[in-house]
């Protein structure tokens, strides 16, 4: 669509912008109408929920209608138990918000990626982290706590392992096994460095798989699978050129502490449009460099970290017997 035309490389609500008629619009900023920003959560934990009301809204955040739930818990990569406890308390409640749904409904969990690529395999470790209930359902009914739901979880792998468009596999499964909800768990990609690894996000839009590394397929929404799909994603990757703006950002906001409010030098640099220098950083390293995809080198290891985290969000938010109390008690 023209209004998704041109826009900052990012998939996170609360960062996108929409750069047209030389105007830019800023998601976190609340601008206009038809844009509702919320803030929660404190230093740990850092809660922004965007919610899209309207097409012009849309057209300002260049994302679809719907609410955007962003946490940010930037030492996550400290590994507390306490912050890991906190934080998969928050991610349910934050996700229970989402869920309108009876307790005996069916829900899929669909963990999108490639599992041979660290950075894209967050979504089929969080699929083999949730505990899946629905075959119990179905052949021990006896058997079941009237407190769980049904859950079914599926990794459909990408289309150069399978040969076959992810859409058209969670299609098929959606045709079957009849879930009253699809949650696609996916990496994503951050115009900030800071938020890689340290950040989630909640959408009840959808999800286009392989976005987070500049791939997108056909998308999963209410439209394609025909019911409701809540998408949970963690930038895992930035860009070249978001790397390289991020670190000039930071040279220069050093060079103007240095420098003083009151020089010249600090004046010229505090005018500097830092998303028309981003734009022109794009344009000079994309004829040299491509499309390149910086991660980082724990990633392996944080994205266990973090797929281990969401999972725990996830069964506390859809089984009604699984408390706080219960964190990695159910993780395999």
């Amino acid at each position: 669509m023209e209004m998704f035309k041109r826009t900052i490389r990012t998939d996170m609500a609360d960062e996108s912008r929409v750069v047209g008629a030389g105007s830019q619009v800023r998601a976190a900023d609340g601008f206009g109408e038809g844009i509702r920003v919320e803030r929660d959560g404190d230093e740990e934990v850092a809660i922004t929920r965007v919610h899209v009301d309207t097409p012009e809204g849309e057209q300002k955040v260049g994302k679809p209608i719907g609410s955007y739930i962003t946490m940010d818990i930037p030492a996550i990569s400290q590994k507390s138990r306490d912050l890991y406890e906190k934080s998969s308390r928050m991610m349910a409640r934050e996700l229970e918000s989402l869920i309108h749904l009876d307790m005996k409904d069916t829900v899929l969990i669909v963990g999108l990626g490639n599992w041979n690529v660290t950075a894209d395999a967050l979504g089929p470790k969080v699929a083999q982290h949730v505990l899946v209930t629905r075959h119990i359902y179905e052949y021990l009914p006896k058997e079941v706590d009237s407190t769980e739901r049904p859950v079914c979880a599926v990794s459909p792998g990408v289309l150069g392992i399978t040969g076959i468009e992810t859409s058209h596999i969670i299609k098929g499964i959606v045709d079957n096994v009849k879930p009253a909800l699809v949650i696609a768990v996916d990496a994503l990609a951050s115009r900030s460095m800071k938020r890689v690894n340290s950040s989630v996000q909640f959408a009840d839009t959808g999800i286009a798989p392989g976005s987070g590394v500049g791939n997108k397929r056909t998308a999963l929404t209410k439209e394609t699978l025909g019911v409701p799909v809540i998408a949970i994603g963690v930038p895992t990757v930035v860009d070249a050129a978001t790397m390289a703006s991020d670190v000039l950002d930071l040279v220069m906001d050093s060079m103007m502490q240095q420098a003083g409010p009151e020089s010249d030098f600090y004046k010229m640099l505090s005018q500097v449009d830092r998303d028309e220098k981003y734009k022109m950083i794009i344009e000079l390293l994309e004829p040299n460099s491509g499309n390149l995809i910086v991660t980082p080198k724990d990633s392996d290891d944080i994205v266990e970290y973090l797929s281990k985290l969401i999972a725990n969000g996830i069964n506390m938010a859809l089984h009604k017997n699984i408390g706080p109390q219960d964190v990695d008690r159910f993780i395999r």
